[in-house]
């Protein structure tokens, strides 16, 4: 488990860095590719929902800090994305091949709207027709993204078993 959290924080910092760095100022056909949501919810889909949650905040805070956003804003929409993610790993069968792809389109989604919605109640200007107008190619974007970073992560945190365990019962 250690050496699971030193390689996921060594993954996430590298997307932290290069989300602020190169990937912020990348604009295809009006879409923002987000490759630090497309990695934290491949984290999350492998590890789970409080480990997806917890790295989600700790990205999203460094993502913060980075920027000299709001300080929270990213880190509780990362915090929501990697546990909903990790809930819908845990739940289903994260060995489908369309399980990837499928959340990093959901989470893209709700990402956004959660993103607008909050900039609505924090009083900041928050443009819905730029957001809804950017929101396919964005989408696309990330699902292009997410058949790398997935490989990717999965070679580097190698899938756990999750047997169920036995049931006793007693009386």
């Amino acid at each position: 488990m250690p050496a699971d959290v030193a390689k996921a924080t060594g993954l996430l910092l590298f997307a932290v860095v290069l989300q602020l760095s190169i990937m912020a100022n990348v604009t295809i056909l009006g879409g923002h590719p987000n490759f630090l949501l497309v990695t934290l919810v491949c984290v999350a889909l492998l590890r789970g929902a409080v480990f997806g949650a917890v790295a989600g905040f700790w990205a999203g805070l460094l993502a913060d800090t980075g920027v000299f956003g709001t300080l929270g804003f990213t880190a509780l929409l990362l915090t929501v994305a990697g546990y909903w993610t990790g809930r819908y790993g845990e739940t289903t069968g994260r060995d489908r091949a369309h399980a990837p792809v499928l959340s990093i389109a959901m989470i893209t989604i709700l990402y956004q709207i959660a993103a607008l919605v909050l900039r609505f109640m924090l009083g900041q200007n928050a443009p819905a027709g730029a957001i809804f107008e950017g929101l396919p190619p964005t989408v696309l974007l990330n699902v292009l993204l997410t058949l790398p970073v997935y490989a990717f992560t999965r070679r580097l945190l190698r899938p756990r078993e999750w047997a169920p365990r036995e049931v006793r019962l007693l009386g």
